[in-house]
């Protein structure tokens, strides 16, 4: 029997959870605001997120879970990011490599949790979303608050969140930034449908 080529872990159903959230601006105002949630019976400044629902699409349970604990209603936020998922008007073989379009309203961060003791792993998705309004109060243990972008990240408890909040800051261009390209240069190319891409090289 052959060996795997790349190092690999296989989780049963029963081995993993998968949660999805949303880092939500408030583009109404200028500058922009985030919102994070206070948990008051923990002490602690979180982005909003929870557990995927079976036969739920990640998208909608991160729409769901934000409205659950905030009490506001969000859109996915189409934007220009980096990802190594082709699109769907490329060849099947297209090479495995990072490319950005434009448009995009897919995960732009995954967080993988090792839960210890057996337990498996938790898979955290996370989307970049703008308010829509405010439909209630929320879950009670959460207190919403949107907070200016500069001040988010050091709002935030966990340094987990504020590496999710900054990787979101630089997609929206909310961070500052040095002028250089990090991943290479850029060409551009506009097929004839689909969103534009910019590959990397």
């Amino acid at each position: 029997m052959a060996a795997s080529r790349w190092k690999s872990t296989l989780y049963a159903s029963e081995k993993f959870v998968e949660a999805c959230g949303a880092v939500v601006f408030d583009t109404t105002n200028n500058p922009k605001r985030v919102l994070l949630l206070y948990h008051s019976g923990c002490d602690e400044w979180v982005l909003p997120k929870g557990r995927r629902n079976c036969n739920e699409s990640r998208k909608a349970a991160a729409v769901r879970e934000v409205g659950e604990e905030s009490g506001c209603t969000i859109r996915l936020l189409p934007t220009t990011m980096n990802t190594r998922a082709p699109s769907d008007w490329e060849a099947a073989d297209v090479k495995d490599e990072p490319r950005s379009y434009d448009s995009l309203t897919e995960p732009f961060m995954l967080d993988v949790r090792d839960l210890g003791n057996a337990k498996g792993v938790k898979l955290v998705w996370w989307f970049i979303a703008e308010l829509g309004g405010v439909q209630g109060d929320g879950e009670a243990q959460f207190r919403p608050e949107f907070v200016p972008c500069d001040k988010a990240a050091k709002q935030l408890t966990f340094q987990k969140d504020r590496d999710v909040l900054v990787k979101a800051l630089e997609i929206m261009g909310e961070h500052s930034r040095t002028g250089s390209n990090p991943i290479g240069r850029m060409s551009t190319r506009t097929p004839r449908n689909g969103p534009q891409a910019r590959r990397y090289y």
